[in-house]
């Protein structure tokens, strides 16, 4: 943060970087095997959040994007001392890429012409996403009930998540 702080002009110069497996792609041979997968990265320049009410929309939005909804359901706004430990950096992006990977097995020529081999190896892809569990109550609070944001968000997460691992698995991007 020191460097933020000394820069705030220019900046902190930042890469973000974010991967995400849909499955295991398995070929005739190990050398073709690969993964199905979405990428990104991104490099730009963060400046620190210093304005209250930015910090605050900053931290909602945050909230929200783990669980839809959760910022209205918890005690808001964040008191004072929750302020102050609390960083939010602003990025701007100067560039990125991005890389998705769908589809099955790709493999070659010398191999799908081996009928030995077709006739021996399973070939296809193993989906794979990520699964939220049952939600299990704990803490001071004293709600035994799972809310229907928490329920939604559930649900909501496993079918969108199972479904793209599965449409992958079978479309080219």
């Amino acid at each position: 943060m020191k460097q933020v702080r000394e820069n705030p002009e220019s900046g902190l110069a930042i890469t973000i970087a974010a991967t995400k497996v849909d499955g295991i792609v398995l070929s005739l041979t190990p050398n073709s095997h690969s993964y199905n997968y979405r990428s990104a990265v991104l490099f730009g320049y963060g400046s620190l959040v210093e304005d209250v009410e930015e910090k605050v929309w900053a931290m909602e939005l945050v909230t929200n994007s783990v669980v839809p909804g959760r910022w209205d359901h918890t005690r808001t706004p964040p008191d004072k001392a929750e302020m102050a430990s609390t960083t939010i950096l602003k990025v701007k992006v100067v560039n990125g890429s991005g890389k998705i990977r769908t589809g099955g097995p790709g493999d070659e020529k010398k191999d799908t012409e081996r009928e030995d081999l077709l006739q021996r190896v399973w070939t296809g892809v193993v989906p794979m996403w990520e699964s939220v569990g049952e939600p299990v109550a704990g803490g001071e609070g004293r709600v035994e009930d799972i809310p229907e944001h928490v329920r939604a968000f559930r649900d909501d997460t496993n079918k969108v998540n199972e479904k793209y691992a599965k449409t992958s698995a079978v479309e080219k991007a």
